[in-house]
């Protein structure tokens, strides 16, 4: 099933499922979402996925696409349904949640992508902080490369106390619980585009030096953690 792009029966579901989270409305509607929301995503996901381990068999990644369906235990007060759809390309093992994925996420307002650590283990960002220390370069290298793309911007919990001041380049890095280079979209012509599958795989590759630097820790971290 090749991608061909979202449309406005995309939006007008995920709008829907916003102010209509219920079994009733979804019963009614779920074959708006099978047909423009998930099936889709799942096409997306699969050519991204396909063309993206191509260039980079190495990385040894696999395809997860997200359920619309909210975990019963975390609702918290909120309907049974998310408003937005997500695939991740992840490594593999249990602990791939404390390791970087390339994500991509489709809600009502638009859609994102980027690169993100949001479980990263403490140890893995103590990691970080060691390298950015001895050798500040390295990381200055990095910083500075995806300055050269303004469209992306790192996001991520901050420690309440910083951890310390390696200069106003490196300290939103050094500062960081956890870490997502993020890029936000309205819902536009590029996502409605077949054209979106290669945007994904060009913007993954650019942050591929970011995902190897930070795997690194990550595996420093998960074997402190064992």
């Amino acid at each position: 099933m090749m991608f061909t792009g979202y449309s406005e029966e995309t939006q007008d579901f995920l709008w829907g499922i916003r102010f209509n989270n219920d079994r009733e409305w979804f019963a009614a509607h779920k074959e708006a979402y099978l047909t423009h929301v998930y099936q889709p995503t799942l096409a997306l996901g699969g050519e991204v996925y396909d063309r993206f381990t191509e260039k980079f068999p190495e990385l040894g990644l696999n395809l997860h696409v997200s359920r619309i369906y909210r975990d019963a235990r975390r609702l918290h007060g909120r309907g049974p349904y998310k408003d937005h759809l997500w695939f991740s390309l992840r490594g593999e093992g249990e602990e791939w949640h404390r390791r970087p994925v390339f994500w991509f996420e489709v809600g009502p307002e638009g859609w994102s992508h980027g690169l993100g650590c949001w479980m990263a283990a403490p140890s893995a960002m103590a990691a970080m902080r060691r390298s950015i220390d001895q050798d500040p370069a390295a990381a200055a290298k990095l910083a500075r490369r995806l300055r050269k793309r303004p469209e992306f911007q790192l996001d991520g919990e901050d420690y309440a106390r910083p951890k310390g001041d390696p200069g106003k380049l490196l300290a939103p890095w050094y500062n960081k619980k956890t870490f997502s280079i993020s890029s936000q979209h309205p819902f536009d012509e590029l996502l409605c585009s077949p054209e979106l599958a290669e945007r994904l795989v060009e913007d993954y590759a650019f942050l591929k030096p970011c995902y190897d630097w930070f795997s690194g820790f990550c595996t420093a971290g998960l074997e402190d953690l064992r």
